[in-house]
């Protein structure tokens, strides 16, 4: 008998895209998200805020089997209660409020959560937390961005027996980042289980009373060989 395939929500940009002859606003997700659950046995759903899953995502989230937040542009500082930083460039209040809305959903019911990178702060966000707007600020050597659009190579230190550990499949992980924002309040209800070896920038928090509910500050989906996705996809699926 086969195993079930798992339906994983993916969240998308709310984007202005150029193709063709047309510019025009778009909901989309970077390939990458979608091969790697698909590698992993899973099936991408591709989520987009509408009126009323804004107005109740419960209907929504029941057909879903995991919630993936994906990365993208700042969540809005007004969301934990600040101004934003000259060098904060938020998404938007439409993606924003969605994506809370169903990371605090998926808590409720114990539905297995993603958060990768802008993910993990959202995440972070949605219990509570504030996030750090510009890492650069405090840093005397910024590893968490390459050159252009190029994402940086550098190591996460992990706490071991963590769910991201388990997930990760290690406890001294290599990553790939692009991010210039970090967390500065942990979440009521979060630990953080991993940190960037040479500067302790917080890479990853989960709760540790839900079965999955895991943020990280880095990109697995852009690393075939990492382990995070296919872990969260095995979990989907039970």
């Amino acid at each position: 008998m086969s195993e079930r395939t798992p339906n994983i929500g993916v969240t998308c940009n709310l984007e202005v895209v150029t193709y063709g002859l047309w510019t025009e606003p778009a909901a989309m997700v970077p390939l990458t998200y979608v091969r790697a659950i698909a590698r992993a046995g899973g099936r991408p759903l591709l989520l987009a805020p509408t009126p009323a899953d804004l107005a109740d995502p419960k209907e929504l989230v029941d057909l879903l089997d995991g919630v993936l937040v994906t990365g993208g542009a700042d969540v809005d500082p007004s969301a934990y209660g600040e101004s934003p930083h000259r060098e904060t460039a938020a998404a938007g209040g439409e993606r924003d409020a969605f994506e809370l809305l169903l990371v605090r959903a998926a808590a409720q019911r114990d539905l297995p959560c993603l958060g990768v990178c802008r993910g993990m702060q959202v995440l972070n966000v949605a219990y509570g937390g504030a996030l750090e707007q510009h890492l650069a600020d405090r840093l005397e050597q910024d590893i968490h961005r390459g050159d252009n659009a190029d994402f940086a190579d550098h190591a996460v230190e992990v706490e071991p027996e963590s769910l991201a550990a388990v997930a990760a499949g290690a406890t001294r992980v290599a990553v790939k980042s692009y991010h210039h924002q970090g967390i500065a309040r942990v979440g009521a209800g979060l630990r953080v289980t991993a940190r960037a070896e040479g500067d302790g920038t917080v890479e990853a928090i989960e709760d540790t009373d839900r079965r999955f509910m895991l943020g990280v500050l880095w990109h697995p989906e852009e690393d075939e060989a990492d382990r995070l996705i296919a872990a969260f996809v095995r979990e989907c699926r039970g």
